[in-house]
């Protein structure tokens, strides 16, 4: 894919070659440092142990020609660097554009609360089974993508591969999804980049506060909001 057309719909602070917009093909988007190849973009983001940005000069020696970057960088010249104000941001809109916004293409249901996301997830599974819809999910125990069963890491994937798993469900023929969207999959933009068709709001208790999630009780309300 063409570097500018990536970057749709992205804010970008600085690039340090814009003539690479229309010249670069990018071959592959990658957030893990061991998977880039040649012409890959690597979007460096910081996790709560790893930072990617400490990756930079493992990716280039395999060939990256694009980093996304969120702190100031140096890097050989034919290195192009964008830098954006939030990669992880940039990353579920990129993936976003690299998978051709897949979501547009489903009636996407997302579920948000403390309790009850798994359970309602299922129910309303199955009854858009039982009502005749093809329908994909995404949850805490799985993901189900119209054709096979994926074991769940996460109660909402990593905005790349939630991307993915959207694409092989329009693939494969789903009309529908529902999933679990955590408070956590808003405060890390994971699911940045989709507009849902339909909202739906349990109940909120006051968990997931500390040092590792939500500083307060109204960040948690907020996200949730």
């Amino acid at each position: 894919m063409i570097l500018k057309k990536l970057l749709e719909n992205i804010e970008i602070q600085s690039i340090s070659n814009e003539s690479a917009l229309d010249a670069l093909d990018i071959t592959s988007l990658c957030y893990d440092s061991r998977k880039v190849c040649e012409g890959s973009l690597f979007v460096c983001i910081k996790g709560t142990s790893v930072d990617g940005h400490k990756y930079i000069n493992d990716v280039v020696q395999k060939g990256t020609t694009v980093v996304v970057v969120e702190d100031d960088i140096s890097t050989p010249e034919e290195v192009t660097v964008i830098k954006v104000a939030d990669t992880r941001l940039a990353l579920a809109l990129l993936s976003a554009n690299w998978f051709n916004h897949p979501a547009k293409k489903l009636k996407t249901i997302g579920v948000t609360g403390t309790k009850g996301k798994t359970t309602t997830t299922y129910m309303i599974y199955e009854i858009l089974k039982q009502a005749g819809k093809k329908t994909g999910l995404v949850g805490t125990i799985e993901i189900i993508n119209g054709k096979e069963h994926i074991h769940s890491l996460n109660t909402t994937p990593e905005s790349y591969l939630l991307q993915e798993y959207f694409a092989d469900m329009v693939k494969n023929g789903c009309t529908h999804v529902v999933m679990e969207v955590s408070s956590q999959a808003f405060l890390m933009h994971r699911v940045a980049g989709i507009l849902f068709d339909i909202g739906v709001f349990t109940n909120i208790e006051p968990d997931h506060i500390g040092p590792n999630e939500h500083k307060d009780f109204d960040d948690y309300l907020h996200c949730k909001s």
